[in-house]
C-alpha cells in the first residue's frame, strides 16, 4: 500500500514522502496513529499543493533574510562600557549588550541570535556574527568604547 508520511517515522522516512509499505503495517500502525495517510489521488494533489506553498514561503523568507543581512552588515554598532587604563574594561560586553545596541539601531535582534564566543573585555572594533536564519549569518561591526 502506498502512503504519504504525515510525520517523520525513524525507520521509514521524513514527513511528506510517499512510501510503499505492507498493508498490515499501514492499517495497524501508521494510519491509526496519524503518522501517514493513504496515497490517494486527492491526497497526492494536496501534498503537491502543500509543497508548492512551502517552497514559496521559503523563497520569501530567504529574500527577507538577504535584505536583513545586508542591512545588518551595513551597521556599525557602538557599545559604551566603563574602562580603565589601556582600554581594558572593568566588566565585559555580552551578547545581551550587543543585541540591545543593534535593536537601538532599528533592527530587532535577540541575544540568542548574537553568536559571541567569549565576552568582550577590551575596547576596540570587533566583527560579531549574528544568526538571522538557520542557514544565514551576518557579520556586524561592533565598536566597544571605553568610558571613564
Amino acid at each position: 500500500m502506498k502512503v504519504i508520511l504525515l510525520r517523520d517515522v525513524p525507520t521509514l522516512g521524513r514527513a511528506g514522502e510517499v512510501r510503499e509499505v505492507k498493508d498490515g503495517y499501514a492499517a495497524h500502525y501508521l494510519l491509526p496513529r496519524g503518522l501517514a495517510a493513504r496515497a490517494t489521488t486527492g491526497n497526492l494533489q494536496n501534498l503537491q499543493q502543500t509543497i508548492r506553498v512551502a517552497q514559496d514561503r521559503d523563497a520569501r523568507t530567504l529574500e527577507q533574510t538577504a535584505a536583513l543581512k545586508s542591512r545588518l552588515e551595513a551597521l556599525v554598532v557602538e557599545v559604551t562600557a566603563k574602562a580603565g587604563e589601556g582600554g581594558r574594561l572593568f566588566g565585559s560586553v555580552t551578547a545581551q549588550d550587543i543585541a540591545e545596541a543593534i535593536t537601538g539601531k532599528g533592527v530587532e535582534v535577540s541575544k540568542r541570535q548574537v553568536e559571541l564566543q567569549d565576552p568582550i573585555k577590551a575596547a576596540g572594533f570587533y566583527r560579531i556574527p549574528v544568526r538571522i536564519h538557520p542557514n544565514v549569518s551576518a557579520m556586524v561591526e561592533v565598536n566597544v568604547v571605553g568610558a571613564a
